[in-house]
């Protein structure tokens, strides 16, 4: 998923910092969604499972809503946030490793040759996230993450990254809790990059994230238990691999996802695909001026047999220009 976006970036650095949004207490449970079929859809599909009594109640416990973060939530261009934080992590500790200069991928990093990261591939991608995100505790890197998401600023709009959340899919979120319902986020991205902040920007724990791991293990050290990183993927929570890793995890089939790209066919195929009331969401990024517009060509976020298939299967899918009033919680 980054390694496909790598040629084309021009520049390096980017950030993050933290808000916290919550869903206006109004009448309209969805005050950033223009009325219209898309937001119909969703009040309709939250009602009739809800309803007691009614054909398609779906009892509480069985309410459950997954979320993919890149795209979905959050802004995931020019590049996805975890790619900048590993970027900027390659250039932090390049000082204390000075052969980085002449060996790659981390030169290429360095000299902010993308096409030549690109070129390393998978495994020149997975040797900086084995030298970035591993050889310490799971506390000192959700430090680390938390530090840099707290400084960095998003290229284009000069902003933490989770002030660019986006306002109508948290009113979504607190909707559908609102009505019962449990919301998890299953993304590609790092589990423990994600887990330090999710709770404060979304109202999602961190035993409600699904993502990325590496491999870790327990030791003592001087005493004290801990959680070590080690330089090894352990699973990769995308494609394919997000039924597996809710399966797993939730151990509960969903009956609402809500993603943004190829990466998130799998997921709501898994989701929508069986008996009962089910409901697939696309958010397709239309806005150029507001946000940002791709889909089939895109580096990062390509939507291509996501959105076909979400005409056969009938997926909700959000035109980002025309459904929303608003994209951003600072927006007037």
């Amino acid at each position: 998923m980054l390694l496909n976006g790598l040629a084309a970036l021009p520049a390096l650095t980017i950030p993050l910092s933290f808000t916290v949004t919550s869903a206006s207490a109004q009448t309209d449970p969805l005050p950033s969604w223009n009325d219209g079929p898309t937001k119909a859809s969703i009040v309709d599909f939250v009602t009739r499972v809800t309803t007691q009594g009614g054909p398609d109640f779906v009892a509480p416990a069985e309410r459950t809503a997954v979320f993919d973060n890149d795209g979905t939530l959050w802004v995931e261009q020019p590049m996805y946030v975890q790619l900048a934080f590993v970027l900027d992590r390659v250039k932090a500790l390049a000082p204390q490793n000075p052969g980085w200069k002449t060996k790659q991928p981390f030169k290429a990093v360095l000299g902010g040759d993308m096409r030549a990261l690109a070129a390393s591939g998978e495994q020149g991608l997975m040797q900086l996230i084995g030298t970035t995100h591993s050889g310490m505790t799971s506390e000192e890197f959700a430090k680390i993450a938390t530090d840099w998401l707290a400084t960095a600023r998003h290229p284009r709009f000069k902003r933490p990254y989770t002030e660019l959340v986006y306002q109508p899919m948290l009113e979504l979120l607190a909707h559908l809790r609102a009505n019962g319902f449990k919301t998890y986020i299953v993304s590609g991205g790092g589990v423990e990059f994600m887990r330090p902040w999710t709770e404060r920007v979304y109202g999602i724990p961190p035993e409600q994230v699904l993502g990325s791991s590496i491999k870790t293990q327990f030791e003592m050290r001087d005493g004290s238990p801990v959680i070590f990183r080690l330089p090894q993927i352990n699973f990769i929570d995308d494609k394919a691999g997000k039924p597996v890793g809710i399966n797993q995890q939730i151990g509960r089939r969903p009956i609402a996802a809500f993603g943004n790209s190829d990466g998130d066919l799998e997921m709501l195929q898994w989701t929508t695909l069986s008996g009962g009331p089910r409901f697939g969401l696309i958010v397709h990024h239309t806005d150029a001026e507001r946000e940002y517009a791709y889909d089939r060509q895109s580096h990062f976020g390509k939507l291509d047999k996501a959105l076909d298939a979400a005409a056969v299967n009938k997926w909700t899918v959000v035109d980002m220009k025309r459904d929303w009033k608003k994209i951003f919680p600072f927006e007037g």
